[in-house]
Parts: C-alpha cells; sequence; structure tokens
C-alpha cells in the first residue's frame, strides 16, 4: 500500500470511498438523504480543491493496487492538527489502512511542529469513537455538528505528541 498526498485526479475516487463509508458507518444514524447532501457538498470538486490549495493542510490518500482505498483529511493551527476526515473503503476495514493514514498523517503534523492532534467523531459512531481509542487518543471535549438540518452530538479526541 502506498500513501501519498492527495491530488486532483483522485477527487471522484475519494468521493467514492466517501460515499461507501458514510453509508456503512452512518446508517442507523443518518438517513439516505442527509448523507448524500452532505457528501455531495463536502467532497465537491471545489471543496476538494480548497482543501489542497489550504497552506497548514495535509490531505493524503491510501493507494493499493492503483485504486485508492481510503483517505485523510487535517488542517493545522498553532501547534494542533484537526483531523476533519479520515475514510476508508468498507471493503477494506481491519486491514490496518486507517492505522496507516493516520500514522503518516501523524508524522506529516510533527513536521509541521504540531504538538498534538484531534480528531472529532459523531458520538453514536461506535466504530469510530472506538479506532480513535485503540489509536490513543483521550476524549476530552463534546460538540454538535449540523448535517441535514439537524444537530448531532460529537465526541472530541486529542492525541499529544
Amino acid at each position: 500500500m502506498e500513501i501519498r498526498p492527495a491530488s486532483e485526479g483522485d477527487f471522484g475516487a475519494i468521493r467514492r470511498v466517501a460515499h461507501r463509508a458514510w453509508n456503512e458507518a452512518y446508517d442507523d444514524i443518518l438517513d439516505d438523504e442527509t448523507i448524500t447532501e452532505t457528501v455531495a457538498s463536502w467532497y465537491s470538486n471545489e471543496s476538494l480543491a480548497d482543501a489542497l490549495d489550504k497552506p497548514g493542510t495535509a490531505f493524503l490518500v491510501a493507494v493499493e493496487d492503483e485504486e485508492l482505498i481510503g483517505f485523510c483529511h487535517a488542517v493545522c493551527h498553532e501547534d494542533e492538527g484537526d483531523v476533519l476526515r479520515l475514510y476508508v473503503d468498507p471493503d477494506d476495514w481491519g486491514e490496518g489502512v486507517g492505522t496507516a493514514l493516520h500514522e503518516r498523517l501523524r508524522d506529516d503534523l510533527q513536521d509541521f511542529n504540531m504538538k498534538r492532534m484531534r480528531a472529532m467523531v459523531l458520538a453514536d459512531n461506535e466504530m469510530g469513537n472506538e479506532f480513535y481509542l485503540g489509536l490513543g487518543f483521550e476524549k476530552d471535549d463534546e460538540a454538535t455538528v449540523e448535517l441535514g438540518g439537524r444537530e448531532y452530538a460529537e465526541n472530541v479526541y486529542t492525541l499529544a505528541f
């Protein structure tokens, strides 16, 4: 598996992975319309291009046999990096792809002189919460996010370097 910086040529595959992962991870939490609308908005070509162009941004993809199977996106501010997205195609869950993306992202953030990472996960997303806890993150706050006109609780995790 290769982990490399994302490029504009990856946008279609990123959207595909995002849609598949959101459908699988949030099926019991969000309705189909909310998932479709959120993925269309957050993963539009314009949104992804903006993410690639922002200074202090790390946007990585995991590729195996020339197929994009996962991605992550984080932004840096002061001495902290916020993980905005980390998704793996459901066919590759449990294969270490998410962990490999996290480790590369952590290394990149340390290169930016970050002292810690934060990640936000829907409180009802058991798999996502377990993923970050398993990587050594600690839940230290709660927040809300609006999706499809409704507010959802999020857990906020922090990992100090």
